[in-house]
């Protein structure tokens, strides 16, 4: 059985948080800005949901590893870092994510390190 972690509770709240961010932060952002957001949040909303499962394979992590590292860099790969709140709330919550992921992916192996 697979083992549940509170960082998939917490990435599930961020993905939900990235979702809706461009309307509540990023007033006038692009359309590449909102769909990537929205992207981004919907993926990692589904990823924590699907981490909570039992039975389920711990690729989740990994998924949302890169999840959180593409909304790390996207202000500056999307051009919107000059929209000051928006480039802060995806440099944090892209941080928040890469952090809880890797620390249950890190709890799942109990210190392991992780081979294939």
């Amino acid at each position: 059985m697979k083992k549940q972690h509170w960082q998939d509770w917490v990435n599930l709240l961020l993905g939900i948080g990235v979702l809706f961010s461009p309307w509540a932060i990023g007033h006038g952002v692009n359309v590449a800005v909102r769909s990537s957001y929205c992207i981004v949040g919907v993926a990692v909303t589904t990823f924590a949901i699907d981490a909570l499962i039992p039975f389920r394979p711990w690729e989740d992590e990994w998924v949302n590893l890169v999840l959180g590292a593409w909304l790390l860099v996207s202000p500056w790969l999307l051009g919107f870092s000059a929209v000051t709140a928006l480039m802060w709330n995806a440099v944090f919550i892209g941080s928040l994510i890469i952090v809880c992921a890797g620390w249950a992916l890190i709890e799942e192996h109990g210190g392991r390190p992780i081979a294939k």
